[in-house]
């Protein structure tokens, strides 16, 4: 019974590990989403911005032309990386919630594992409890079971 009840206690103890690996593993999943919901609206707004002074026509001469050509190469440059950004960002999310989901499902096999052993322990000690009480024939208390009832 003493090594049944240090398996529960071993397993109790794994469970609150394991749930404290999938708290820190749910914390870095938040922190990538965090990031990648910044990147896409960061990603958004450069590709309005470049969208916008691409069709501007209020430029009055060559060289604001020139400025404004240029500007605009610098955005589109700006855009390029913050999608290569976004997209890293979103690999590393997805990346993220697999770990967390296997962080879950760890943790919750060690419950199920530590709550069979608490069944288990509690079983084996009312079998105990009842293969400890002493039965007694009905002829070893007197009666033959031809009396009337």
């Amino acid at each position: 019974m003493k090594a049944e009840r240090a398996k529960l206690k071993r397993l109790q103890r794994l469970e609150k590990l394991r749930d404290v690996t999938k708290q820190a593993a749910l914390g870095e999943a938040a922190r990538a989403e965090s990031t990648l919901a910044q990147l896409t609206t960061l990603a958004e707004r450069t590709r309005a911005l470049t969208q916008d002074y691409s069709t501007r026509t209020d430029m009055t001469d060559g060289a604001d032309l020139s400025r404004m050509v240029r500007f605009v190469a610098g955005l589109q440059g700006i855009a390029t990386t913050t999608n290569a950004d976004r997209q890293r960002a979103h690999a590393l999310a997805d990346k993220r919630q697999a770990e967390l989901a296997a962080a879950e499902r760890r943790r919750a096999a060690v419950e199920e594992r530590a709550n069979t052993q608490a069944r288990f322990i509690a079983a084996k000690a009312k079998y105990t409890a009842l293969s400890n009480q002493t039965f007694m024939p009905s002829a070893a208390r007197g009666k033959t079971g031809t009396e009337p009832a």
